[in-house]
């Protein structure tokens, strides 16, 4: 992406943290957790990758069509589970975000900043600010009903904080497009 540095590497560090915890989150024992943290784990890499800062490295041409294929391919799994959970409509959403990030990317290297919001990106910009919004006000302490000792692999606040966070870095990544 474009824009400055030191915040991109910031992006940088804090997708690939948070597909690093989403990786931990598939060894979870709750079938639904693994197959969600793996379509996330491969999010929050996907946009480490797309974050690192284009003053420090200016990937080839051909990237751009594979992160659009990846990414499509993603958005087609995504529209195949929604059938089943609603959460994975918000998966399809930010997959085809990053296709559609890819291809503009594709489209123009280099000449995003000022370019103006297009329609498209105003929309996702919109649903993004409201997602992070709505992800803020979820992580609002509730009295813990748990009876037992749950691992940190399946601990819903940090699932939650892990979206809120993605969400975050999908806001940053379109306001520099």
């Amino acid at each position: 992406m474009h824009g400055p540095a030191s915040p991109g590497w910031l992006l940088v560090a804090l997708c690939a943290a948070t597909g690093a915890y989403c990786l931990l989150r598939m060894r979870s024992a709750v079938d639904e957790q693994r197959r969600a943290a793996g379509g996330e784990a491969l999010m929050g890499f996907g946009m480490a990758a797309m974050a690192v800062p284009a003053a420090v490295f200016t990937p080839p041409s051909w990237t751009w069509p594979v992160y659009a294929a990846v990414f499509g391919a993603a958005a087609l799994r995504a529209l195949w589970a929604a059938r089943a959970s609603t959460h994975h409509l918000h998966h399809l959403v930010g997959a085809l975000a990053m296709v559609y990030m890819a291809v503009v990317m594709a489209a123009s290297p280099g000449h995003h900043a000022g370019s103006g919001v297009p329609l498209l990106t105003g929309v996702l910009l919109l649903y993004f600010v409201g997602y992070v919004l709505l992800s803020g006000v979820r992580l609002i302490p509730v009295a813990a009903g748990t009876a037992g000792a749950v691992g940190w692999g399946d601990r819903p606040e940090l699932a939650r904080a892990c979206r809120l966070s993605m969400g975050i870095g999908m806001v940053a990544m379109l306001l520099t497009l």
